[in-house]
């Protein structure tokens, strides 16, 4: 049997839920894959928006994604480094260092989700963007945005002035 008339509900033994959720990590897989294989820039604001929104937008718990990034801004990697709770999540800039270096990251978006739905950047995010920030720009990374995902909503603390 093959995937799609797996996701179609020919087994009749999985929820709707279930295989929806499948279809949804099917076509993440996709999009990622094709972002790196055709060395997909992320000079576009619509294009990272909508990434992050179908990575993040459905988790009950907060989680922290990084985006690696090669001096053209073109993806080399895309990591949940960090997942919390319904309202918050520990960020250790020492790991995140270490992720970006071992990839050989040029830049980095962060992006993290509010699972309240709220996609306002709160103090805790601002003072953590900064940190991040200032580690990251001892080995000369790059940080270009920090993205917050709520319901269906991302905001860009980029285009705030926050980072």
């Amino acid at each position: 049997m093959n995937n799609i008339s797996h996701l179609n509900g020919e087994n009749s033994t999985e929820n709707t839920f279930e295989r929806e959720e499948k279809l949804i990590n099917e076509v993440k897989n996709i999009l990622f894959k094709r972002m790196r294989l055709d060395k997909v820039a992320l000079t576009s604001s619509a294009l990272t928006r909508d990434y992050v929104k179908l990575e993040l937008g459905r988790r009950e718990r907060e989680a922290f994604l990084c985006l690696f990034l090669d001096s053209q801004h073109r993806v080399i990697d895309s990591q949940v480094l960090f997942e919390g709770t319904i309202d918050g999540s520990m960020v250790h800039p020492r790991e995140v260092l270490k992720a970006a270096l071992k990839v050989n990251a040029a830049a980095m978006i962060f992006s993290h989700n509010h699972p309240s739905g709220v996609a306002e950047p709160s103090q805790a995010d601002i003072n953590i963007t900064r940190r991040l920030k200032s580690a990251l720009e001892v080995v000369d990374i790059r940080v270009l945005d920090h993205l917050i995902v709520g319901d269906n909503v991302v905001t860009s603390m980029a285009e705030r002035g926050l980072v």
